[in-house]
Parts: structure tokens; C-alpha cells; sequence
């Protein structure tokens, strides 16, 4: 544990000073006007009322904190459910690394935080040919329940 910290850390300074992400090809980000901790606290209530569940996180700026630094605030949160496993793995086992889909917090220079995500058809793409129809109906389900986990915390 005390080394994945330590790499969460040196991420996080590499990072340099907090901005907000650029979007990249496949990536939805809000910028919003809510306080770092305001939106980690409001994608937690946003995933209870979801058809989805936080399955893992990890912040380097909490891993930095306990070993004496500042970084500006970002925290990544897993989500996913043992059902949308099992379909993706029926459909491609080699899908299965990308389990679960990330949706990241991070503190903007301004003091505001935003919430950002790669679209799950855009995670689940390069196995659309091995898994087919039933990975790409999986992976629009997801986008749908992003999307609307995305909005429902941004608007909190």
C-alpha cells in the first residue's frame, strides 16, 4: 500500500500545479463550480442513487498529505457492478483489464473542481470487434449511467 501511495504521490507532483484537463478523444469533462471536496462528496451521493457502485479509489493528493505535501486535490474513483462484469467477460475476456471504468476528481487552480471521464464505449472500444454486439450494448448502457452520474453530481 505505502508504495502505490508513493506512486500516487509522484503522479501527482508531475502533475505540477492544478488546472483543468484538457479533453482528450473520448473524454467528457465538467468543469464545475464546486469546492474539491463538495464534488468528491457529491459523486459518492450521485453513484448511491446509480445502477453502479464505487469499487475502488485512490487520491495522491490524501497519499501526499500523510507524507508531508501539498498537491492540488484529485481523487479517482472506480465504478462498476459484479453484472456489468460478467456480461463484459462473456463478451471479451480481454476487456476485463479495463474493469472498473474511472471517473476523476480534480482540483482546479481557481479553487473549483472538475469531474472527468473516459465515455465507456471509448474505454471498451479496441474489444469491439472480439466482443461485439453485446460488449457495445454493454458499454452504451454505461455511457448512459456516466452521463447521468456525471450530471446528477455536477448539479448537486
Amino acid at each position: 500500500m505505502q508504495r502505490f501511495l508513493s506512486i500516487l504521490m509522484i503522479l501527482g507532483l508531475a502533475a505540477g500545479s492544478a488546472q483543468a484537463l484538457e479533453p482528450r478523444e473520448g473524454w467528457v469533462v465538467h468543469e464545475t463550480g464546486k469546492s474539491y471536496g463538495d464534488l468528491v462528496e457529491a459523486v459518492r451521493d450521485a453513484v448511491k442513487a446509480a445502477p453502479i457502485a464505487i469499487v475502488t479509489q485512490a487520491s495522491a493528493s490524501d497519499g501526499a498529505r500523510m507524507q508531508g505535501h501539498e498537491i492540488p486535490g484529485n481523487r479517482v474513483f472506480g465504478l462498476y457492478r459484479n453484472d456489468y462484469a460478467r456480461r463484459m467477460l462473456a463478451a471479451s475476456v480481454a476487456s476485463g483489464i479495463e474493469a472498473p471504468i474511472r471517473m476523476y476528481v480534480t482540483e482546479d487552480s481557481d479553487g473549483t473542481a472538475s469531474l472527468s471521464y473516459r465515455r465507456p464505449t471509448a474505454v471498451f472500444s479496441p474489444y469491439f470487434d472480439e466482443g461485439g454486439t453485446a460488449l457495445r450494448d454493454l458499454a452504451s448502457e454505461l455511457d448512459g449511467i456516466f452521463e447521468n452520474v456525471a450530471k446528477t453530481a455536477i448539479s448537486e
